[in-house]
């Protein structure tokens, strides 16, 4: 049985998302993001996934690689109900241009006919998290 556990992936490299939205829950959190990242983080991040019962991914533009973008999409297809996704177009001084929000836009359409929770909203999205039972 899964944890009432939201694990907070996406976006890393500098972002402060996580500093926004961990104050903000009710609910227990795995937060991935380390100082050093060993074999090990990486073996306990694949075991919290597997055992948090949400997996929220923020996409904000300090976003380099787009491996979290695979994870989201795997996510609302195998656990529609508990994936959330928040596409941030501003990340403090760097912004998505029309290309790739035009592109973040279909993600978020095919997350969101998944059935998943889908917003551009970190306040939107502790609310929601907070309102689960």
């Amino acid at each position: 049985m899964k944890e009432e556990k939201v694990f907070l992936g996406g976006t890393c490299n500098g972002s402060k998302w996580r500093d926004e939205i961990i104050p903000m829950l009710k609910i227990n959190y795995f937060n991935p993001v380390v100082p050093d990242w060993t074999p090990e983080c990486q073996e306990e991040e694949k075991r919290q996934k597997k055992i948090c019962k949400y997996q929220l991914y923020v996409i904000t533009p300090k976003m380099k690689g787009v491996f979290s973008i695979a994870e989201v999409v795997d996510s609302s297809n195998k656990n529609p109900k508990g994936t959330i996704l928040c596409i941030l177009d501003k990340d403090g001084n760097d912004k998505f241009d029309f290309f790739q929000k035009r592109s973040l836009n279909a993600v978020m359409e095919l997350v969101r006919n998944n059935n998943s929770f889908v917003s551009n909203s970190i306040k939107e999205v502790y609310e929601y998290l907070n309102n689960l039972k």
